[in-house]
């Protein structure tokens, strides 16, 4: 009976827990994982130009989200705020948090594959007859970029996780959805691994995105594209 009672309420509750994972926390994580890399990619260009003043700017910036945690973020943001008469609401304040949050992060992934470029590159765009900004556009950046996929990759897989402290911002995505079924059943072992089991499949999809991606790139490369 118990057996059969777990069942149907795993059953039941999939779906409630599901839907908001489609349309809460992937469009979330599509949102702020795409403002994050522009961000990114600006602060990694200007740190790698060396431009005084802006570099250091951007270091400042990623030293402040970096060495805070991004619980604290968002409730400097959403509750913080609100006090000095800056009021947002739950979803918007949880895209800005999470993509300047990740946003410093990818900085770094970023600025890395950069460096990683050889200096002869940069070299053989101006002896091409382009300019500094050209060189970056259509040689070196591309070469970065493809040499962070895979860490970029594995940062928007753990944006996927990491959605779920935005519950405490009362925005309504699987978590905080499964907290509510859990108040009124009183099942938290089955639901918290019923939300865990969501989270994995959302993750083995990315996974195997980013495994097709990379294959792609490889293969790209190798036909010196």
């Amino acid at each position: 009976m118990v057996g059969s009672r777990l069942w149907e309420l795993f059953l039941d509750s999939f779906g409630k827990i599901l839907l908001p994972g489609l349309t809460v926390t992937i469009p979330l994580t599509i949102l702020a994982f795409s403002l994050a890399l522009v961000i990114a990619v600006i602060a990694a260009l200007v740190q790698f130009a060396n431009i005084k003043g802006f570099q250091q700017i951007a270091r400042f910036y990623i030293w402040i989200f970096r060495g805070t945690p991004l619980l604290v973020q968002l409730f400097v943001v959403f509750y913080g705020l609100s006090r000095v008469g800056l009021v947002l609401e739950p979803f918007p304040a949880a895209v800005l948090v999470f993509s300047l949050n990740e946003g410093a992060y990818c900085a770094e992934t970023i600025r890395a594959a950069l460096e990683a470029v050889p200096s002869g590159q940069l070299e053989a765009g101006y002896c091409a007859g382009m300019s500094y900004l050209q060189t970056i556009r259509r040689i070196i950046l591309p070469q970065a970029m493809r040499t962070a996929f895979p860490p970029l990759s594995n940062s928007l897989i753990a944006m996927v996780k990491d959605t779920s402290l935005a519950a405490n911002i009362t925005v309504t995505e699987m978590f905080m959805v499964t907290q509510r079924i859990v108040a009124r059943t009183y099942e938290p072992l089955l639901l918290y691994l019923e939300v865990g089991l969501i989270y994995l499949m959302f993750s083995t999809v990315l996974t195997k995105l980013q495994r097709i991606g990379e294959k792609k790139l490889q293969t790209y490369a190798h036909k010196g594209g």
